[in-house]
């Protein structure tokens, strides 16, 4: 029997992988006739910079660590960051802090470290003009102060947008503590960055299969917060949010869009009670984008790489192959590959 489930799945995936060398074959036909898109601005990057220390080593098992080591060195290093926007081929990069990578085992962070990261923030986007912007970091869990380092970081210090983690112990995104900051950035007319973590009882369960397993457990937690939002009244308390989720939140886009108050995420929703849902590219699959695409409307997708956890040599080749696959045309594409991100962020 365990040969048979093994021969099933060397056929399930040799079948797999001709489908996708096909896709690929098809791709690289119709990319003859495509050009890339003129200008690439990556909605999904991390910098810790090197004056923090690096906690997220802690409990990875032994095969991991090589991997994240390097992870970690591009992290910390600025020259890393400013030549990666160069060795990949892109305008620009749009960057974040997760406190993830500096917590304690309890998740916390010592007082001061989020306005010290933002003032960071600040610092470096303004030496890096036009190739650098920033996201504010925020702890959305706690409630009015939060708020206030929304308002500090967008109106004092001029970030453009807000980083947010999708939990944190038993809260998820959009329960009523975290109202406040999200108010705020609404208010503002800034987008949120909902971003995955590491639930421990989900990775408890899911780590067993390995980094697909890390990745749908943290994808959970994602679907979750927006599931969250959309059906536990957020959009209704706060119709101007903009929200980004990532693509390992897709799952819960899908299950979203076909029932509940999730079907106003659609692209075909009334404009006025249009749930503003964007999700970026991770993966550059040309499948995902074309279906982001079918549902929330190619004004509501931004390509997102998730730098330096993943290293794309060439954005570009990259896209213009997934592009050409799923059949966008110029103007999809422009929106997709920079327009979208420009506008939510106000960058000229």
């Amino acid at each position: 029997m365990a040969r048979d489930t093994q021969s099933s799945r060397r056929e399930f995936i040799g079948a797999l992988g001709a489908g996708v060398a096909a896709a690929g074959a098809i791709a690289g036909e119709a990319v003859a006739q495509a050009a890339a898109p003129a200008r690439i601005v990556d909605f999904h990057n991390h910098y810790m910079g090197p004056s923090w220390t690096l906690t997220n080593l802690a409990g990875l098992p032994p095969g991991a660590r090589a991997a994240w080591e390097k992870i970690n060195a591009n992290l910390q290093s600025m020259d890393a960051l400013i030549g990666s926007v160069e060795s990949a081929s892109i305008a620009a990069r749009v960057i974040n802090t997760p406190t993830a990578f500096i917590q304690d085992a309890d998740g916390n962070v010592p007082a001061g470290t989020i306005a010290r990261i933002n003032d960071r923030m600040a610092e470096l986007v303004d030496r890096h003009r036009g190739k650098l912007h920033g996201l504010a970091t925020v702890d959305a869990f706690a409630g009015d102060a939060g708020a206030a380092e929304v308002t500090r970081a967008v109106r004092e210090l001029g970030l453009r947008g807000v980083f947010l983690e999708s939990a944190k112990g038993d809260l998820v995104l959009g329960d009523k503590p975290t109202r406040p900051t999200l108010a705020a950035a609404a208010a503002l007319d800034v987008p949120v960055f909902v971003h995955p973590l590491t639930d421990p009882q989900l990775d408890k369960r899911f780590a067993r299969s390995g980094r697909l397993g890390v990745r749908f457990a943290r994808g959970t937690i994602n679907s979750a917060a927006l599931i969250n939002m959309l059906e536990g009244g957020t959009f209704d308390e706060i119709p101007r949010l903009k929200l980004v989720v990532t693509t390992l939140a897709f799952g819960g886009l899908m299950l979203a869009a076909g029932f509940g108050d999730g079907q106003r995420i659609r692209s075909d929703a009334p404009e006025l009670a249009r749930r503003h849902v964007y999700i970026d590219t991770m993966g550059i699959h040309p499948a995902a984008i074309r279906t982001a695409i079918d549902l929330l409307g190619a004004d509501h997708v931004v390509v997102g790489t998730d730098w330096p956890i993943v290293v794309e040599g060439s954005v570009p080749e990259r896209l213009q192959k997934a592009f050409a696959h799923a059949g966008l045309t110029a103007a999809e594409q422009e929106m997709v590959a920079s327009g979208n991100v420009m506008r939510l962020l106000k960058i000229s």
